[in-house]
């Protein structure tokens, strides 16, 4: 559906800018009325605007911090007996980044209107994702909007949680990379070439190493490196490109799994990503086939999205979920056996939360091994780098020392 960008006067007078959904801009004029809203101005946006707010939006979209906070305040105010609208008014004086406060003003004003709040929620997928609006419809029906706060904001914390945990296990690891390469490039261009323009003065004839990082030196400060890289770039931009498509995204995903030592990580991620997900649908009160079907937007892998499709086909047709999931080649059998065994058991939530929390904690125990191993490795290997360039560098220097010429 095309979107419009608005100025309009609200009922009290202020000035509003925003964005809305509608088939047409008689539509959006129409909804805007509709709020209580005369529209000073309506416009499409054009494909390229959508691309660059799409860019830009990266480095503008709320904090999840951010909206951790909004949520778990929602949950708190709307059990304190606070009606949906005054939350969100409350919400729109706190909040501090712009984009996300002109969001949530837009969605107070579309249910003070008498819109759907999930509705005025899913028209804003930067900040809320299917699993987020999902979980709301089903506070919204059943009118247990605060637990279903509560439930996303737990599980939102859990995400950020395990997400962080591989992060901060890269930091050290690739700020020790940079620092190596910096050096590495340091001395390779600036260093080396004086020196050996300095020997090649005194008659001298270089080492043999010497000349090799000399040739190296060249090739990064001449214009075959704008060549090198622009082809690398170009080389990186056509893969992704290829990666984006359907074919391209299973094979990617496919190979992933296969790697030895981080494929079995993660397929442990992917599968406690899905269990964790999965759990937490179902204690919201979400149905199984509704479940399925949020979970496969969200799997971010596709011969796991593929797998539980597949399942939400077979419980349609009155079968069970464990099996195509034991076919797929991700979940392993004995997992896929848990699955089947809370099935039967009527269990299957606590089942889920348990192979999620288990998972977890075996992916913690192999990150923190596998950067225990990483780091002596790149030292070592950097070391050896520098140490060549080093040797390279004052070899020259000793002959000239010594007086061989």
């Amino acid at each position: 559906m095309p979107r419009y960008s608005y100025t309009a006067i609200a009922a009290d007078g202020k000035k509003s800018k925003g964005s809305i959904a509608a088939e047409s801009s008689y539509a959006a004029r129409s909804q805007l009325r509709a709020r209580n809203m005369h529209p000073t101005s309506v416009s499409e946006v054009s494909s390229t605007s959508e691309r660059k707010t799409a860019f830009f939006s990266i480095f503008s979209r709320a904090r999840k911090t951010q909206l951790i906070d909004f949520t778990q305040q929602m949950a708190t105010l709307l059990n304190s007996g606070i009606k949906l609208t005054e939350a969100l008014s409350v919400m729109t004086l706190q909040v501090s980044d712009s984009r996300f406060k002109t969001a949530i003003t837009d969605i107070r004003d579309r249910v003070v209107t008498g819109e759907s709040f999930t509705d005025a929620l899913s028209d804003y997928g930067d900040f809320f994702d299917v699993i987020y609006v999902s979980m709301i419809r089903v506070g919204e029906v059943t009118g247990t909007m605060s637990e279903s706060f509560s439930i996303i904001a737990g599980f939102m914390q859990k995400r950020q949680r395990v997400e962080s945990k591989v992060k901060t296990a890269m930091v050290y690891p690739m700020f020790l990379m940079a620092f190596c390469l910096a050096a590495i490039i340091i001395l390779t261009t600036a260093v080396i070439p004086k020196i050996g323009e300095q020997i090649v003065g005194t008659g001298q004839e270089l080492p043999w190493i010497t000349r090799q990082l000399m040739g190296v030196s060249y090739v990064l400060t001449s214009l075959w490196v704008i060549v090198v890289i622009g082809s690398i770039g170009l080389l990186v931009w056509g893969v992704r490109r290829f990666f984006k498509t359907e074919r391209g995204a299973y094979l990617r995903d496919k190979f992933l799994l296969s790697v030895p030592i981080f494929g079995p990580l993660i397929r442990q991620r992917v599968v406690a990503r899905f269990a964790s997900t999965l759990s937490t649908l179902l204690g919201s009160g979400l149905s199984m086939a509704e479940s399925l079907r949020v979970v496969a937007e969200v799997t971010g892998n596709v011969l796991m999205k593929r797998a539980i499709r597949h399942s939400r086909e077979r419980i349609l047709a009155g079968a069970d979920i464990a099996t195509p999931l034991r076919d797929s080649g991700v979940i392993d059998p004995a997992i896929a056996h848990m699955v089947a065994v809370g099935e039967k058991s009527g269990e299957l939530e606590t089942m889920l939360k348990n192979i999620s929390d288990n998972l977890e904690a075996s992916t913690d125990v192999v990150i923190e091994r596998l950067s225990a191993a990483v780091e002596p490795l790149i030292i070592v290997v950097m070391a050896a780098i520098i140490g060549v360039i080093a040797y390279a560098t004052i070899l020259p220097i000793l002959e000239v020392s010594s007086g061989k010429f």
